[in-house]
């Protein structure tokens, strides 16, 4: 199909259609199945799913994914759906799957990624056929992917005091000394000397920590700007206890040529105190050179200081938006198609996660005749999801998760995609910008809908000027995915991406003033907030620009009644890792996680990935370190906080045939869960029935099996493109009134409490959340 008049297309980047890591050669594999047993006859019977086929490559070796491709013949039968992949060593001892999840109906190929492993056998099981035909599961062919050169699971190591010594660098005609590479700023180098004669290889850099420490693998960082000089291809790590001795190489092989952060992983945990990462060879041959942007350590991770991830979760499409539902769901969708969005229009391919059984069913709606890509999103009062614009620009739809059904409402008045919303004290929703794939006319300016109508009313008083940043590509860029906070009275805080803040009337014709500025922050496009207490909220990350950028790794907090009624900004601790399309989650504690994004904004690219997600303390404003991602999380990537207290997050990509879309989610368990073993702990649970849906005021009466600390309120988030304007936190005091009894205070202000979908959690005196009960907070009118 055509695609949507207008509609911009986004430029991919070259190296985002490269494979990022190896298909492995498959001579000499061999590879055995189920089948069913012979009856008396003689014939072959058939059996029942599962079915699984067993891949022994009769070596070890570094696995990272399977590419699997469906038959080709016409028929659809025995296309696989639910699977699950597995690793041994053996053949005969398998441990829990590295990856599952459900795919696409449909004849494309299909690559199942996983954290790296090495192992010598791979199952691959198929738990069900994909449009239940049969009892049957079938393959083409079946590939696997070999070491991607990615940083493997651990933490990484805090660089403070560390120092860099290099067997040349640049210091003459530019600073590219050593130390860059450990400054935190992606932006800067170090470079071996290209002044003058530059040294031939090989070229080494040599960290010293300054104290011993145990490590486990190395992250290289490429250089961020146009040129790739000095990439290092192949090279060899080594470790030393006094910086003279250095043993034999604990790990060696060669990196891709190409912006993304590389990874090598000691073939052992090891106590050191120096590194030394030797470039012998540079990646494209171009010439006698070495750099490198950033390099870092890391070490095992502790799961009670730093978490755990699941196996990776593969999903039927690329999750560009999700929402949490109160049925204690996940909805998720992408586009017209589940790995692209161009080309297409008048419907969208969704998924449902059903949080309980971890099945994922597909649908593709088009009754509502609407794209949903790049949607504004909003959950309402009572948790039904309203999706606006995107591909088909003017169309609006709502999902009722009630009925598994999807209606379409009222049309908006303005055309627009990659807007901002959010739902209103009062129930109605706004949506202001969104003019990308449409025009430059800088025109987007606000509307409300009603739900009580389905009707929309533009917001003459407005417009969308005042919360434009200064992208150089005009307001196409400009007006995109503005940071949203409603409050009483129908008022709205604009305070970014741009760096001026706005205060928004929606009542009448509406209005628009200046409320200062976020401190010293400069634009932060792809940047986002969000609200860790009531009236307070931390904003972090972005850009100057949408793309061809370099991102920020400040972070700052808003006080939205800091002075005079004005917001007061003030910048807290920085991240470790700038990030432009960057998630972040609150958390029932008040923490916040935050997930994914590049140091260099470039849509559809993997490169300059920060894989080590953060948690930011509110009492001390730090950002801490957690357990790597095994896959990168920018460009249409989501996050959303789940009813059990722990993390999802997902997507990214969405370019058709390119190697960086990512059909898959992970889930990730917060540090509060978890023992030092990797043992959970004890939470503390609600005892007796809670009520389905309370009411602005109400005192609502709990019971918990242990004494609580505190008890927290979190809105149900809806995710896109980096902005969760839903999600929202409201500690709870509580009151006792029994041995194991407590009355709750709802905010009577739906100003404070937005009316909605809430997961209500209580907290042990050691800050370990419940699962949380899930009620609506409405009141009279809101519909």
């Amino acid at each position: 199909m055509p695609m949507p008049h207008g509609l911009r297309r986004e430029v991919v980047p070259i190296a985002a259609t490269e494979p990022a890591a190896p298909t492995l050669a498959r001579d000499g594999w061999s590879a055995t199945a189920t089948a069913g047993a012979t009856d008396a006859s003689g014939h072959r019977a058939r059996k029942p799913l599962p079915h699984s086929i067993t891949i022994d490559m009769h070596h070890t070796a570094v696995v990272s994914g399977v590419v699997y491709q469906p038959r080709q013949d016409g028929s659809p039968n025995g296309r696989i759906g639910e699977y699950t992949i597995s690793l041994s060593d053996d053949g005969m001892a398998w441990g829990k799957p590295v990856a599952t999840g459900t795919l696409a109906d449909d004849a494309t190929t299909k690559t199942l990624r996983f954290a790296s492993a090495r192992a010598r056998y791979v199952r691959l099981t198929a738990t069900s056929e994909a449009g239940d035909r049969g009892p049957w599961t079938s393959a083409a062919e079946i590939n696997l992917l070999g070491d991607p050169g990615a940083p493997v699971s651990g933490v990484d190591l805090p660089r403070d005091g560390w120092t860099a010594t290099a067997s040349s660098e640049e210091a003459q005609a530019k600073d590219d000394r050593a130390q860059k590479a450990l400054d935190g700023d992606s932006g800067t180098m170090w470079h071996t000397k290209w002044s003058g004669a530059a040294p031939p290889l090989p070229h080494s850099i040599t960290i010293d920590m300054h104290h011993t420490a145990v490590v486990s693998g190395l992250t290289y960082e490429p250089r961020l700007d146009d040129s790739a000089n000095g990439r290092i291809g192949q090279y060899s790590i080594t470790t030393s206890l006094d910086g003279a001795t250095f043993g034999q190489p604990v790990a060696t092989g060669a990196w891709k040529d190409d912006d993304t952060v590389k990874g090598a992983t000691f073939s052992q945990p090891v106590s050191t105190r120096y590194v030394r990462l030797t470039a012998t060879t540079e990646a494209g041959g171009r010439g006698p050179w070495s750099s490198a942007a950033e390099l870092r350590l890391s070490g095992p991770a502790n799961p009670a200081e730093h978490g755990r991830w699941s196996p990776v979760i593969g999903f039927p499409l690329v999750p560009a938006a999700t929402a949490v539902l109160p049925d204690n769901k996940l909805l998720a969708w992408s586009a017209y198609a589940p790995d692209r969005y161009t080309g297409g229009s008048g419907y969208t391919q969704t998924a449902i996660m059903d949080l309980t059984t971890g099945k994922v069913t597909q649908r593709r709606v088009d009754n509502t005749k609407h794209d949903m890509f790049c949607p504004g999103v909003v959950i309402l009062a009572d948790g039904r999801v309203l999706v606006t614009g995107g591909s088909n620009a003017e169309r609006a739809s709502i999902y009722d998760p009630a009925t598994d059904e999807w209606t379409s409402t009222s049309d908006m008045n303005i055309a627009r995609g990659y807007q901002a919303m959010t739902l209103l004290p009062n129930g109605d929703a706004f949506v202001i910008g969104g003019s990308w794939g449409r025009d430059n006319a800088a025109n987007k300016g606000g509307e409300v809908w009603s739900a009580a109508t389905g009707t929309w009313r533009t917001l003459p008083g407005v417009p969308v000027t005042p919360i434009l940043t200064a992208d150089p590509a005009g307001p196409f860029r400009a007006d995109n995915h503005a940071w949203l906070y409603a409050t009483s009275d129908g008022r709205v805080l604009q305070l970014g991406p741009s760096k001026q803040l706005n205060w928004i009337s929606t009542d009448g014709d509406g209005s628009i003033t200046p409320a200062g500025t976020r401190a010293d922050s400069v634009d932060a496009m792809n940047g986002n907030a969000v609200a860790y207490d009531v009236d307070k909220l931390l904003t972090l990350g972005g850009a100057s620009a949408y793309e061809n950028a370099i991102a920020t790794n400040r972070a700052y907090t808003v006080d939205v009644n800091g002075h005079g009624g004005n917001p007061v900004s003030a910048r807290t601790g920085d991240m470790a890792y700038a990030r432009s399309f960057v998630n972040s989650v609150v958390m029932p504690d008040g923490k916040v996680a935050v997930f994914g994004g590049q140091s260099y904004a470039k849509p559809f690219s993997d490169g300059h990935s920060a894989l080590a997600p953060e948690i930011w303390d509110p009492a001390t404003g730090d950002f801490t370190p957690m357990a790597t991602m095994a896959v990168p999380r920018n460009y249409h990537s989501v996050a959303n906080l789940l009813p059990d207290g722990r993390i999802f997050t997902g997507g990214g990509g969405l370019c058709g045939d390119c190697d960086t879309n990512h059909a898959d989610g992970a889930i990730f368990t917060p540090p509060y869960l978890l023992n030092p073993d990797g043992t959970e702990k004890p939470r503390p649970h609600f005892i007796g029935d809670m009520p389905a849906k309370v009411t602005h005021g109400q005192h609502l009466k709990v019971r918990t099996d242990v004494p609580p600390g505190t008890f927290a309120l979190v809105r149900a988030g809806a995710s896109t493109h980096s902005v969760d304007n839903d999600q929202r936190r409201i500690p709870l005091t509580p009151h006792k009134t029994g041995a194991d009894s407590y009355e709750l205070d709802i905010p009577a202000d739906p100003g404070v409490a937005l009316p909605g979908t809430y997961l209500l959690f209580a907290l042990d005196e050691q800050g370990v959340p419940s699962k949380a009960a899930i009620l609506v907070i409405d009141s009279a009118g809101t519909r």
